[in-house]
């Protein structure tokens, strides 16, 4: 088995050689059809199988369209990585998309919902309840004539 340090190496060169490939190489329209981009490299231990995540940008068409042309080139994708990085065994692919930006994205825009909403409350009722948690605050603040253990 390969070290923790190697396997993060080979899957930083699959990542950056599979990304290169993405933008001149791939000649599939399928691919061109949403915008691609590979977002990690999970590298087996023994370096035998690499899944490759790619995130796309589009609708549910163009993805799965993509995602079809991904796995119809997959095996250029590995004779091409088998000609420029040098294993013994050149690492099954698998493309496999990420929707982590998605979700990401979607998240984002909940948060900034529910801010929005709460930005809604007039500026008194948010200096009222600012005002109350003052006074019935439990913490003790020591003045300066006082000394802190």
């Amino acid at each position: 088995m390969a070290n923790d340090r190697r396997v993060a190496r080979v899957a930083s060169l699959i990542k950056r050689e599979v990304s290169q490939m993405l933008m001149s190489e791939i000649k599939d329209d399928r691919v061109g059809a949403g915008m691609v981009s590979v977002t990690d490299v999970d590298v087996s231990g023994d370096l035998q199988h690499a899944k490759v995540f790619v995130s796309i940008y589009g609708t549910e068409e163009a993805r799965a369209e993509t995602m079809a042309g991904l796995e119809a080139a997959t095996k250029f994708v590995r004779r091409e990585i088998g000609q420029r990085v040098r294993l013994r065994r050149t690492p099954e692919i698998l493309f496999r998309e990420d929707r982590g930006v998605e979700r990401g994205t979607r998240v984002l825009s909940l948060i900034n919902q529910l801010s929005a909403e709460r930005g809604d409350q007039s500026s008194d009722e948010a200096v009222n309840d600012v005002d109350e948690a003052d006074v019935n605050s439990d913490f003790d603040v020591p003045t300066a004539t006082e000394e802190v253990e």
